[in-house]
């Protein structure tokens, strides 16, 4: 067990996060996101939401800023009607790393840049187009 770390970050989680390097990315998956098939490394937090493992990863992982918008999500394709759990990843990033700009992927845009991510958390998340990115940025 270690101090100030959450316990939900399994130790597989910690060593990805600690591999990557500046620019790569890492996808949290919803429930029904294809994470297996997505996947160069899977980790599984399948009894977790994306919410509270967001919080957990981002109390240790930094974001980009040498990029406009180091968070993207899966567009849902309808901007009058947008997941209320977006509201939700927009705090959490805001208390952890300020104010960031998100950019919203076309569902399958966004499956073609998974498929390039460092890694793919699966999770139990049962709300829908609740799929995020983030692009790691550097320890200041």
């Amino acid at each position: 067990m270690l101090k100030n770390i959450s316990p939900i970050l399994s130790p597989e989680l910690l060593k990805i996060l600690m591999e990557m390097g500046h620019g790569d990315e890492i996808v949290i998956g919803d429930g029904n996101f294809p994470a297996a098939s997505m996947a160069q490394r899977l980790v599984r937090l399948d009894g977790h939401g994306v919410p509270e493992i967001l919080d957990a990863i981002l109390k240790l992982l930094p974001l980009d800023t040498y990029v406009e918008a180091p968070v993207a999500l899966m567009d849902n394709g309808d901007a009058a009607n947008k997941p209320p759990i977006w509201a939700e990843y927009e705090e959490i990033v805001k208390v952890n790393e300020g104010e960031k700009k998100f950019e919203l992927e076309e569902r399958f845009a966004f499956y073609e840049r998974a498929k390039k991510a460092y890694a793919v958390v699966a999770t139990g998340e049962t709300a829908i187009y609740a799929n995020i990115i983030l692009k790691k940025g550097v320890v200041i």
